[in-house]
């Protein structure tokens, strides 16, 4: 099958996108609008861009013509905290990404707790064993898209997830995003060392 985007409708292209580039980490991202009011909402598309500074990205798409509240928060306060979705927080964060309305608060709808940030206005997530307290650095628009880009200023990070003081994915469990309506695991976890290769002095 050879499928052109410029054939089929954005949509359903869009579908093929979703099921090709897998397994998607999940940010689970808090804000609060300029009068404190918390939204809370999943994104896949979402990636670690740089690290001096650490900054990371997520691709908002809009909804029904305009910003997503997430995007709109952002843009008000240029705050947010991305909170990692494990596979314990499966059912509460699908539940979190249906189109509620704006006066609703998806942690008390799906049984989330909120917690302060320490830098950021934006609660994090107790259930969440790592949160990253962000501050926009750029936003950049990307066909209909918009592309956040946020410096994070703190990690928080629980202590039972960490092995000799490094966060250890097989108790971290991060649940990530596939085609469709299917999430997924870790399964099986290999462990592949890199070719350690003598360069000589001055090659660069």
């Amino acid at each position: 099958m050879i499928v052109d985007p410029g054939a089929i409708s954005a949509v359903r292209f869009a579908h093929l996108m979703n099921s090709v580039i897998v397994p998607r980490p999940i940010a689970f991202v808090t804000t609060v609008n300029a009068g404190g009011r918390v939204n809370a909402a999943p994104f896949s598309w979402f990636c670690g861009l740089a690290t001096g500074p650490p900054l990371l990205g997520i691709s908002i798409s809009p909804r029904d013509g305009g910003p997503k509240d997430t995007l709109r928060n952002v843009r008000e306060t240029r705050e947010f905290v991305v909170n990692v979705v494990t596979e314990a927080m499966a059912a509460q964060i699908v539940k979190a990404s249906g189109d509620w309305p704006d006066d609703v608060d998806e942690l008390a709808l799906v049984g989330l707790t909120a917690v302060p940030s320490g830098l950021v206005r934006p609660p994090r997530v107790a259930e969440s064993p790592v949160n990253l307290e962000c501050r926009l650095d750029r936003e950049i628009a990307l066909g209909e898209s918009c592309f956040v880009v946020g410096e994070i200023l703190r990690a928080h990070v629980r202590d039972e997830v960490l092995t000799e003081g490094r966060v250890d994915v097989t108790k971290l469990k991060p649940l990530a995003r596939l085609g469709g309506e299917r999430y997924t695991g870790l399964g099986q976890v290999l462990g592949l060392p890199r070719p350690k290769v003598e360069r000589p002095p001055g090659s660069g």
